[in-house]
């Protein structure tokens, strides 16, 4: 029986593995099954961290503007403040809220009075 060489399929497989690994350590950028295990483990991690990435930007948005709303001596605190957009239909999200904290509080001081008129 004459011998059959395998194609190269298989191989290039590997090697697209090899290169989303290549910045690992060790064996986990050289061996395939290795290759292969930690790459499940990079791509589940990532998913998982998107969630809470998230979660941790939304706390942060909330600490700064709680922050600068009570420096402000106005006796009102963050959720008050956000009751009270929401009671105007005043529609801005915590990011943009965070932001003028951060950039201008006067701006935020401003809309913080209006609110308790």
């Amino acid at each position: 029986m004459t011998r059959i060489k395998r194609g190269y399929i298989a191989r290039r497989r590997r090697t697209k593995i090899r290169l989303f690994a290549s910045s690992f350590r060790g064996a986990h950028s050289r061996l395939t099954r290795t290759i292969t295990q930690q790459k499940i483990r990079a791509l589940v991690s990532a998913h998982r961290d998107r969630g809470r990435q998230k979660r941790y930007f939304r706390r942060l948005w909330i600490t700064r503007i709680n922050a600068v709303i009570r420096d402000n001596n106005l006796y009102l605190n963050y959720s008050r403040l956000i009751h009270n957009l929401y009671k105007r239909q005043l529609l801005l999200n915590r990011k943009i809220l965070a932001q003028i904290a951060i950039l201008n509080r006067n701006s935020l001081y401003m809309i913080s009075n209006e609110i308790i008129k």
